[in-house]
């Protein structure tokens, strides 16, 4: 298992939908997010993407001679950037990041949005393109010349002169719902990925697509986005969801709403489904709350509860054929650490940092009497890697 955190780069806070206990959108803050995951152990973090955030490229470019180890998820937008000139920025910022770019293609789901960036093409039409961008992405990442006429592009004599570390190509990550979506998914990405739906919805679209992938004959990996609120207790947890909303308003609510009916992004119709733009019955799965979708776009579900039952539901999803989860929550840089203590050790993740038998300038936790080395209180659970 492999876990993934977020960098906020559309604003943070202990609330949603209010100003009250905010936080800007600072460089230093940002560093703070990315060096804490870095240093924590997490693969690394998606940087979100869309005209309510920074760039995702440039916050990435600035970070990532910040850290050491983590990779950065970072957005492609077919039919806002051409083929060529994505992978040439791919390319460069793997050689100089060393080889830590993973790629999240986005063909984008609000057409007020993409209108603005000047992209004036119907659902299906953007996913054609899609498929034809990175049918020449692929291509020119991995070194093949290219002379291509298509329906959206027109290739001739393309080339990428300096390749990527990472072979073929940093890895191609996908989330999409719709039929068309997982037609471009199968045939193209090498992780898929769904939002946090109830389990038995996640089972549905992982067979589907894996259907779809099988007729290409290709496999693809999974992974979930979720948001997560884990705290040592279950009435501590619940508490805390609870008051992430305390200032949402019905105005809020029904202004969000209204935003979200105008997309034709069949993840987001999902999303919205589960709530309704309702307070009532939040809870749509045993500890999974859709609280978040009330007044977010995009992700709006989150696993509540104490650290055994979070560790359970994420094995739950597991044992469906999820190995990547991308988790977040308010305010993303204390439940970065929060998660790192109280799921990482009930997990089996792949690149928890051994610390065992080093020397270390600082205990894990504060010298009791000024003499004493703290206890040891919990002990790792026996886990079993789910195939």
């Amino acid at each position: 298992m492999q876990l993934l955190w977020f960098i906020p780069t559309h604003g943070d806070g202990r609330y949603l939908g209010t100003a009250t206990g905010g936080r800007a959108v600072s460089f230093p803050y940002l560093r703070q997010i990315a060096q804490a995951v870095d240093d924590l152990g997490y693969t690394g973090a998606l940087l979100p993407t869309g005209r309510s955030c920074e760039d995702a490229w440039i916050v990435a470019s600035t970070l990532v001679s910040l850290t050491r180890q983590m990779y950065f998820l970072v957005a492609i937008r077919p039919g806002l950037v051409l083929p060529g000139v994505a992978a040439r920025m791919a390319a460069t910022f793997d050689r100089l990041s060393g080889g830590r770019l993973l790629i999240n293609v986005v063909t984008g789901g609000d057409p007020v949005e993409l209108a603005g960036d000047g992209l004036h093409l119907s659902h299906d039409q953007r996913y054609e393109l899609t498929d034809e961008f990175l049918t020449l992405w692929r291509a020119i990442s991995s070194g093949e010349k290219i002379d291509f006429v298509g329906d959206y592009f027109n290739f001739e004599g393309g080339k990428l002169l300096f390749p990527p570390i990472q072979k073929p190509y940093p890895p191609l990550w996908f989330g999409g719902s719709s039929p068309i979506a997982q037609q471009v998914a199968a045939k193209h990405v090498d992780v898929y990925l769904t939002w946090g739906e109830p389990p038995q919805q996640v089972a549905e679209k992982i067979a589907a697509v894996r259907r779809l992938a099988q007729i290409q004959g290709r496999t693809l990996r999974f992974g979930i986005r979720l948001h997560v609120i884990v705290r040592e207790t279950e009435s501590e947890a619940w508490d805390a969801a609870n008051q992430l909303i305390r200032y949402v308003d019905e105005e809020a609510i029904a202004t969000a709403q209204k935003a979200y009916a105008r997309m034709d992004s069949e993840g987001q119709r999902r999303m919205t489904q589960l709530h309704r733009g309702s307070r009532e019955a939040l809870q749509i799965s045993p500890n999974l709350w859709a609280g978040v979708g009330l007044v977010r776009g995009g992700a709006g579900t989150a696993l509540v509860g104490d650290p055994d039952t979070v560790a359970e539901r994420m094995l739950e999803y597991a044992s469906l054929g999820i190995d990547t989860f991308i988790l977040s929550g308010y305010p993303h840089l204390e439940e970065a650490y929060r998660v790192a203590e109280l799921l990482f050790p009930r997990l089996p993740l792949e690149n928890i940092p051994a610390v065992a038998g080093q020397h270390v300038l600082s205990p894990f936790g504060e010298i009791v009497a000024n003499q004493d080395f703290p206890r040891q209180q919990f002990h790792q659970k026996n886990t079993t890697t789910v195939d």
